[in-house]
């Protein structure tokens, strides 16, 4: 990797990128798994062999570990890409504003494509949308845009607090719901969440297709009524302001920078995210109630916190030996994270919805958890074997034509070298 006596290079941060990114997949498909796939119910009287008697214990250390913090990291990782696509854009002396609005208005149709139809929980239509933002407010001074990221990252726990006091601010995230359920109700005759997690269990692909109709509307509803918004913008920001005029060149390799901002991360998002996991426990988020208050205020305070200690913990492992070879194992499918993403929503459409093996409600925290580690490690092989012959994953290669507006090369050739 690199002497921490010399700027990190071009290259290196590529692989580095990669594989952190491939790390935010795995703890993303872990979430995604309880979430949205195998519905896990605690509260259920959760009996039969894909049930073990350590899926609360689970549960409840993925909500401190995992929940928000992958998406967090991958929300950075996109702001850091943001900014090294500008300067790449302005170095070939193509508009960067052309350009950027090119690549986010295809992301934004593939995310489209994935949310119609295969999977209701997609998060790429959305980051493009958030990524819109960016670019709109992308000129503005490093300390304009460090106080909107820490604004943004602040909001939630207002806008939460205002509607507890205001329920009329809860109205367009209800339209949203309201809108859901009248589709759902005319298209797929879905009455109620126990009607269509029953009939998702047996109904076969058709049936998923019309529910994934709605379900757009379910799911932008959602992430109002959570503010996402603010939290990615905040994250993309961040991310953003780490690549801007290749700053990263000398963070990535300031081991005391980084140790700082793991323990400070450690010490505060921790203790807060064991609150979290407590309080989640317990619900009463969607009720607007004093425990969603106390689960948001958490939130706040612990998600982005430990998912900058994650990055930081990370980075100065890239600056060690045995950190180069974990490194090296991690960026094939980071680098290949999109096709990836998308493999992961047809592998858990297939083992829990109807078209395929019809397992949601049977499978707990302990078992869906190996079972996205068994995944990635396949998607490890995969893509690694992929990558000897290919430049990019198959959706990124598309991603790539379309953004150049012609189709790019995708085999690889004797004298071709990736960075």
């Amino acid at each position: 990797m690199t002497s921490s006596h010399h700027p990190i290079h071009n290259n290196e941060r590529i692989i580095i990128m990669d594989a952190l990114r491939g790390l935010a997949i795995l703890g993303i498909f872990i979430a995604n798994l309880g979430a949205g796939f195998s519905f896990y119910n605690e509260a259920a009287p959760n009996t039969g062999p894909y049930f073990h008697s350590l899926d609360k214990q689970f549960l409840f250390w993925e909500h401190v570990f995992i929940e928000g913090k992958f998406y967090s990291i991958f929300s950075f990782l996109f702001g850091w890409g943001f900014a090294i696509q500008i300067a790449r854009s302005e170095v070939k002396g193509i508009s960067p504003a052309s350009f950027m609005k090119r690549r986010l208005g295809f992301m934004f149709l593939l995310g489209l494509a994935h949310l119609l139809l295969l999977w209701t929980g997609d998060i790429v239509a959305f980051y493009a949308m958030v990524g819109f933002v960016l670019l709109w407010i992308r000129n503005r001074s490093d300390r304009t845009l460090f106080i909107t990221a820490i604004t943004c990252l602040l909001l939630p726990a207002v806008l939460y607090f205002l509607k507890m006091k205001f329920p009329v601010l809860l109205a367009p995230a209800g339209v949203l719901y309201k809108t859901g359920e009248a589709i759902d109700k005319s298209i797929s005759g879905v009455a109620g969440f126990d009607d269509f997690i029953k009939k998702l269990k047996t109904g076969n692909y058709l049936f998923q297709l019309k529910t994934l109709l709605p379900g757009v509307f379910y799911r932008l509803g959602d992430l109002l009524f959570q503010d996402r918004f603010f939290k990615v913008l905040g994250m993309f920001i961040t991310g953003y302001l780490l690549g801007r005029n290749g700053r990263y060149k000398t963070i990535l390799i300031n081991k005391s920078l980084l140790l700082k901002v793991a323990l400070i991360g450690l010490a505060v998002g921790l203790p807060a995210n064991y609150v979290l996991a407590t309080y989640m426990k317990k619900g009463g988020y969607y009720q607007m109630n004093m425990d969603g208050m106390i689960q948001t205020l958490a939130y706040t305070a612990g998600v982005s916190t430990l998912a900058l200690a994650y990055i930081s913990l990370f980075f100065l492992l890239a600056l060690t030996k045995p950190g180069i070879q974990v490194i090296k194992i991690l960026q094939p499918p980071g680098k290949m994270a999109f096709s990836n993403y998308i493999m992961h929503s047809l592998i858990g459409s297939i083992i829990f919805y109807g078209m395929g093996f019809g397992m949601v409600g049977e499978v707990g925290p302990f078992y869906y958890t190996l079972l996205a580690f068994i995944v990635f490690a396949a998607q490890i092989v995969l893509s690694t074997i992929w990558l000897r012959y290919f430049i990019y994953g198959p959706v990124e290669w598309l991603w790539r034509s379309a953004t150049y507006k012609k189709w790019q090369p995708l085999l690889k050739n004797k004298n071709h070298t990736t960075a």
